[in-house]
């Protein structure tokens, strides 16, 4: 540091993220960037110290949530792919989940899996017979219109904020 100012040195491989990966996957026992210290986990029910608010972050649970333990928390955060196809069941299913679930603010974010919530991409999928998503292309426009309105036990966000106990999140899917 000089004349108090702090030199921040750029990353060799921050313009190309996959050579970044590639590079510390194989030269790390784990990925861990430069100057970063990995830290071990809390036990999930560790008590939470007063005055603090404790996020519970999450993703990728692709409709099997049930017997999962989630870890103590004050808000929870769900971001991305709580579905495989985004079919309404799931989705209905995925609300009573969260509905039974203690924290005090719920908060979810759609992923690249919550198809039915991208109506451009369903109003292009419903005009073929797509391989890919035959249960997904079988649906009719009316049967995933609305589909987030189907989250009834959270804060859906998509292109918008909330304000939480003070903090500011801002969720999008794309």
């Amino acid at each position: 540091m000089a004349h108090g100012k702090v030199t921040i040195t750029v990353d060799e491989y921050s313009s190309n993220p996959t050579q970044a990966f590639t590079h510390y996957n194989i030269n790390q026992s784990r990925f861990q960037p430069p100057h970063v210290h990995m830290v071990d986990p809390i036990p999930y029910d560790t008590p939470k110290p007063a005055g603090h608010t404790r996020f519970v972050c999450v993703s990728d649970t692709h409709s099997r949530t049930d017997g999962v333990q989630m870890p103590y928390g004050d808000v929870l955060l769900h971001m991305g792919d709580f579905t495989e196809l985004g079919l309404p069941s799931e989705v209905k299913k995925f609300n009573d989940w969260l509905g039974g679930l203690p924290y005090e603010f719920k908060v979810v974010i759609a992923g690249n899996h919550e198809l039915t919530f991208d109506k451009d991409f369903m109003a292009e999928l419903v005009k073929q017979d797509y391989y890919r998503f035959p249960s997904v292309s079988k649906l009719k426009p009316e049967d995933f219109d609305n589909v987030q309105s189907l989250l009834t036990n959270c804060v859906y966000l998509q292109d918008s904020d909330v304000t939480i106990k003070g903090f500011r999140i801002y969720g999008t899917p794309w």
